[in-house]
C-alpha cells in the first residue's frame, strides 16, 4: 500500500518511519510511503506557502497554490488514491474507516499547518477526517496515527493473524478485554483462574463477559450504537452483579 503524505516537515514522518509497526511495515515492502513538501511547489523565491487571511485575524494561513500543484503531483503519482485532509473538522476516524482504508490501493494525506489551509483547496480533497476532538500544531501526528492504524490491517504484519481482529473496536464494537501474561502473581494480584483453566469455552466467555462491561463502564455511547444481543445482555448483568458484589 502506497501513502503520500503533504507536509513542510517531512522529517517528523521520515523519523517516525525508522522504528515500530510503520517501520516494520516499510521494511518488508507492505507499505511505501512518499512526501511532498508544499515549499517545493512554491513561485516564492523564499519559497513561502503561507500568508495572513484575509479579513483579519490571528495566525497565517497555508496557501492555497503550493498545496494544490502539490496534490496534484501526489495524485499523479498515486492514481486513484483519495486525498485525505487531517482535520478537527473531520469526521472522527473509527476502526470501521480504518478497514475501509486498508482496502484501498493508497492513501494521499494533506497535513496542514498554522492556523488551516485556504478553503479553496478543499476543492481537490476527497474527504477530512479528525482523530478527536482538539487542535494539534499541524496534521501530521494524525497522518501517523492514521497510517499506524491502516498499517496494522494489512496481512503478514503483526506477529499473530488473529491480532489486528482482536483488538480494541476491531470486529466486535467493544473495549479489549484485560490481559495478563507471567509471572502469576504480581504485587499480590494473581490472574483470573478461568485464564489459567485451559477450558477455551470459559475463556472466551470471559474475555466477552469483561469487554462488555468494561465498554459499557468506560464507552457506554459505543454500547448504544451497537446494541447487545439478548446472551450479551445476560453476560453484562452478570458482570455488574459481580462487580456490585465485589465492592
Amino acid at each position: 500500500m502506497r501513502f503520500d503524505v503533504l507536509t513542510i516537515f517531512p522529517g517528523l514522518i521520515h523519523g517516525y518511519l525508522q522504528e515500530g509497526i510503520v517501520g516494520r511495515a516499510l521494511s518488508r515492502g507492505l507499505i511505501e510511503v512518499h512526501t511532498w513538501n508544499p515549499r517545493d511547489f512554491s513561485d516564492s523565491a523564499y519559497r513561502r506557502v503561507d500568508d495572513r487571511p484575509f479579513g483579519g485575524g490571528p495566525g497565517m494561513l497555508m496557501m492555497a497554490p503550493p498545496l494544490l500543484a502539490a496534490i496534484a503531483a501526489a495524485r499523479q503519482a498515486n492514481s486513484g488514491a483519495p486525498v485525505i485532509y487531517l482535520s478537527p473538522q473531520g469526521q472522527r476516524l473509527q476502526q470501521r474507516a480504518v478497514q475501509d482504508f486498508a482496502a484501498a490501493p493508497g492513501l494521499i494525506l494533506l497535513a496542514g499547518r498554522y492556523e488551516g489551509i485556504d478553503e479553496r483547496v478543499l476543492a481537490a480533497v476527497d474527504a477530512e477526517w479528525s482523530i478527536g476532538d482538539y487542535v494539534l500544531a499541524g496534521g501530521e501526528l494524525p497522518a501517523l496515527v492514521l497510517m499506524e492504524a491502516v498499517a496494522r490491517q494489512l496481512p503478514g504484519l503483526l506477529g499473530h493473524a488473529d491480532s489486528a481482529a482482536e483488538d480494541s473496536f476491531a470486529a466486535s464494537g467493544l473495549l479489549d478485554c484485560p490481559h495478563y501474561t507471567r509471572p502469576e502473581v504480581v504485587a499480590g494480584e494473581g490472574v483470573p483462574e478461568v485464564l489459567l483453566s485451559g477450558d477455551h469455552a470459559r475463556i472466551r466467555r470471559w474475555r466477552l463477559q469483561q469487554s462488555l462491561g468494561r465498554t459499557a463502564e468506560r464507552r457506554p455511547d459505543l454500547l448504544e450504537q451497537r446494541g447487545l444481543r439478548a446472551d450479551e445482555q445476560i453476560l453484562l448483568e452478570e458482570y455488574r452483579r459481580q462487580r456490585g458484589e465485589a465492592q
